[in-house]
């Protein structure tokens, strides 16, 4: 998974790019909260980021609070990493759209379990996604009979959006997921072929005994 680390720390900004990347993640390290926005809004965005909350230019609530506020961006998980550990602090860190905090000194253990739950949440938002779009293509796909269709009173042929006239049953196929199959109603059955209508031989059996 593409990680960004912003991290004006260099020590720290190394340490944690070496546990990452012997969990077999990409890793973009950067070094203040200028170049993490600048990140965030390229065409590769990272999945998630870790940002620590004191950094030169822009710190790392800062960046959170814009990249939640970009409704372009795809969604980034965000673990802030601050020596904070106060309510107060744990508040406006989650106000201000961190999914995660990780205060310093951390282990690599600590880090890693973070990661995966961040892994896991992200995994399930894009299935969701998928299941969404997917859902939004079928619904787009089905088509709906709406409107006043002028029908003609002798034929019962009817036109449609193009002025063409059509039968019936063409018709309803084309707007919608029904299909036809060619059957006789019991009064056509007698009109027609009376001779395999059986209501009429009944009574003729009938009229004879």
């Amino acid at each position: 998974m593409r990680i960004l680390i912003a991290e004006d720390d260099a020590i720290s900004r190394r340490l944690l790019d070496a546990y990452l990347k012997r969990d077999g993640h990409d890793v973009l390290a950067v070094e203040n909260g200028v170049q993490a926005w600048q990140a965030l809004r390229a065409e590769e965005v990272p999945r998630l980021a870790v940002l620590d909350w004191m950094m030169p230019g822009m710190d790392g609530v800062e960046v959170c609070r814009r990249v939640r506020g970009a409704a372009d961006l795809k969604y980034v998980y965000l673990i802030l990493l601050t020596a904070l550990a106060r309510k107060e602090d744990r508040g406006q860190g989650f106000e201000a759209g961190a999914d995660d905090y990780l205060t310093k000194p951390f282990d690599a253990q600590d880090l890693r379990a973070w990661i995966s739950v961040g892994r896991r949440i992200l995994d399930l938002q894009i299935a969701l996604t998928t299941k969404i779009d997917e859902l939004e293509g079928a619904l787009r796909q089905v088509k709906q009979l709406r409107g006043l269709l002028p029908i003609c009173m002798h034929c019962k042929n009817i036109r449609d959006e193009e002025a063409t006239w059509q039968k019936l049953e063409v018709y309803i196929e084309h707007h919608s997921d029904a299909a036809f199959t060619h059957s006789l109603c019991p009064d056509c059955l007698a009109l027609h072929y009376p001779d395999l209508d059986p209501s009429r031989k009944t009574s003729e059996v009938g009229s004879i005994s």
